[in-house]
């Protein structure tokens, strides 16, 4: 649960919220074929449940200070330039949840965990 006070009180965003939000705005990027496991649970999860995929799956977000950070694992297209889809990626995921909850994003970390042609 992400737990933020303002003025006005308090507001309170599950996280399962925000994973899909940003699960959804990073696997509509150009360029992403998936998303990777981004820890253990995530791969125990995947391993038994093979035919699902989930909404979390390769998405982390945490509070820190004032603001959120969101830990992003992708798998890219071969041949790409992945600068530019890391980006890409960044730009749309912040705007995306910024534009959502009017909660400031403080930094987007991508991974590439692999490529797929």
């Amino acid at each position: 649960m992400i737990r933020m006070e303002n003025h006005l009180g308090t507001i309170e965003i599950a996280e399962s919220y925000f994973s899909s939000l940003v699960g959804n705005a990073a696997s509509s990027c150009f360029g992403v074929v998936g998303m990777a496991n981004s820890n253990a649970r995530q791969g125990i999860r995947s391993f038994f449940n093979r035919r699902r995929s989930f909404p979390d799956q390769g998405v982390a977000v945490r509070k820190e200070g004032d603001g959120l950070v969101i830990d992003l694992h992708i798998i890219v297209t071969y041949g790409l330039n992945i600068s530019a889809i890391v980006k890409s990626i960044v730009n749309k995921v912040r705007y995306t949840v910024e534009e959502a909850t009017g909660l400031e994003v403080r930094q987007v970390n991508v991974y590439v965990d692999g490529m797929k042609s």
